[in-house]
């Protein structure tokens, strides 16, 4: 069992920036991949990002390709995601999800990742 946290949301103004971070405890593997998602009200989760451990290549959605970085901090079992020139329209729960037999065609689809966490809001004012 692989227990996730994140934590790092709030409210920030358009433009502003958020550094969200999900710590893994449990029994995390060094092999798991972790994937960020957002979910906005009344619409389905999304994916935002991954990074495959065992890679080390991350993967980003077109739209936020150049704005948000996902990095890894292996003695903590921390993951996060960087987030630069935020734009109301990415407003929503984010939520961190791992997975260690994950592979890239699937990334994207959240039901395919075996742990999630409970989210963090994250709210861009315009």
């Amino acid at each position: 069992q692989v227990q996730l946290v994140e934590s790092g949301g709030g409210l920030v103004q358009a433009g502003g920036s958020l550094r969200l971070s999900c710590v893994a405890s449990g029994r995390p593997s060094s092999r798991d991949t972790m994937g960020w998602f957002r979910q906005a009200p009344g619409k389905e989760r999304e994916f935002v990002a991954a990074l495959f451990r065992s890679s080390g290549r991350s993967y980003y959605t077109d739209s936020v390709k150049g704005r948000f970085t996902i990095s890894r901090d292996n003695a903590k079992n921390t993951v996060y995601l960087q987030m630069e020139s935020l734009r109301p329209d990415e407003t929503g729960v984010y939520y961190c999800e791992s997975d260690s037999t994950i592979i890239i065609s699937s990334m994207r689809d959240n039901r395919q990742y075996d742990y999630w966490g409970q989210g963090t809001q994250v709210t861009v004012s315009s």
